[in-house]
Formats: C-alpha cells, structure tokens, sequence
C-alpha cells in the first residue's frame, strides 16, 4: 500500500498506523470490538457520579460522554466528512455509548483499512483509525475500571484488562511516535531536552521518547534516564493514568529528567 506523503508525521519522519516489527500484526479491530463490549459492561452498575482517578473533575458520566463523542467524531474523520452534532445532553449512558461504538466499528469495518481517510496527520489510510480508536477504549477502560474501584492502581489486580501486551505496548509506540512528535510540530509543547528511554519488557520493544537533534551533523544524545517495566505499565505512565511510582517500574537515570518529561503535554 502506498500512503500519502502527508500521513507520515513530519516531526518524526515516521509512519503512525504500526510498528514493523509485529505491531501492524495486531488485529485492531477486533481488539477495538472486545474492548467496546467491555467498556459497555462496565458502565452498568457504575455510579455516574463516581470520580474518575488521574482525570481531574470529570466523573464516570463525563468520561463515557466523551468516548462516545471521540467515537463519533472519528467515525466521521475515516469517512472524510463532518460528523452530525449529538446535542449536550445528557443521554442514558449505556444506550449513548453502544450507539457510537457500533457507528465507529462498522463505520471502520465497512471502509477497510486501505479507505482514504483524514486522520491527526493529513490525509491517511483509515487504519490510523483503527488503531487511535482502539488505543483510546483501551486507556479510558482502565479509567471506568479505576473509577469503580476507587483506585487506578487496583486495576491491574481487581479488575485486570484481557489484552495482550502487544497491545499495550502499541500504544506506547503511538505515544512516542505520533502524540509527542505531533505536540511539538502544533506549538503544544518545546522539544524535550533529555531523551528518555522506554523498555517494555513483556515484549522486547524499546523506544526514545524525545531524542534531540543537536545540529551540524552532531548525533542526538542517548537517553538520559530509562524506564524498564511491562508495556501495561508504560502506556498508563505516558497517559499519566498511573505515577512511575504506582506503577513499580524501574528508573535508571536522572529522575529530574523523567518528572520533566512527564510533565510536559506529550499527549493532547
């Protein structure tokens, strides 16, 4: 498949719809249609007024509200086409998501992956949506499921998500190869200026978050501290859902160096 030149990130000079080296082996879609059905089980029984950890004030009513609306939105996004407004309103929460999660699965499956689409980097092929759409359900299920449990650190021992690690490791790499390379290209945020290391060692997969350029053909500089622990744990440390801390995983270098890193916007 040929992808338009716009599709690959300008910032980092890479494609975002998969890795090479098993991740554009995942079958995202139907990852995307497991994890819907979940998120739809967990809204039952839920406290709509519950508070969501790591999400500010939103509450669980706030958080299926704005998968529904993401999924809706996308599914115009693949489509290439201004999506309808769904009203402020509030919805009966269940029935609201279900709705938009059939639209953006069928919408996805209908299309193919090879579909002209628009996606956060031009123009694309609508896999990118595949992936986007399933990264985003995977994280804000861990966000319903530590909502229920009063704790985000509970997730992984009460109420664990049934996904590979490949899965998890996947979104890492569009965290480190697609949000924080876009971040930077908008204006949201200043080159980091210390490399950070990630190692999932679940799967094997290492990236550089942030390796600066330092001109005149001098090579960037290696990572200034590394993070070792499973993918599960380094997604949820890149979407702060979980702190370094809460999330056990190993630090190898300038701690001063990660918590900048950490705080700065390298995802919407």
């Amino acid at each position: 498949m040929t992808v338009p030149a716009p599709f690959v990130d300008p910032a980092s000079g890479v494609r975002a719809d998969g890795r090479t080296d098993a991740g554009t082996d995942l079958d995202r879609l139907a990852a995307l249609v497991r994890l819907q059905a979940d998120f739809v089980a967990g809204i039952d029984g839920a406290d709509p007024n519950a508070p969501v950890p790591a999400c500010g004030r939103w509450r669980v009513r706030n958080l299926v509200t704005h998968l529904g609306r993401i999924h809706h939105w996308a599914a115009g996004q693949a489509r290439r086409r201004q999506e309808n407004p769904l009203g402020r309103g509030p919805f009966d929460l269940a029935p609201f998501y279900a709705t938009q999660a059939a639209e953006i699965r069928d919408t996805l499956a209908a299309l193919g992956p090879d579909a002209s689409s628009w996606t956060l980097l031009g123009n694309g092929p609508a896999s990118f949506w595949r992936r986007r759409q399933t990264h985003e359900t995977l994280v804000h299920l861990h966000d319903l499921r530590a909502a229920r449990l009063g704790s985000g650190t509970a997730v992984a021992h009460e109420a664990p998500i049934d996904v590979p690690p490949q899965l998890w490791a996947d979104a890492v790499d569009e965290v480190v190869r697609m949000f924080a390379p876009r971040q930077v290209r908008l204006g949201r945020m200043e080159p980091l200026t210390n490399a950070v290391g990630l190692e999932a060692q679940d799967v094997g997969w290492s990236w550089t978050l942030g390796a600066p350029d330092h001109g005149a053909g001098r090579p960037a500089s290696g990572p200034t501290v590394t993070l070792r622990a499973p993918a599960r744990e380094l997604a949820l440390v890149l979407w702060r859902r979980l702190a370094p801390g809460e999330a056990e995983v190993e630090i190898d270098g300038d701690r001063a160096a990660l918590d900048a890193a950490l705080a700065a916007p390298i995802v919407p």
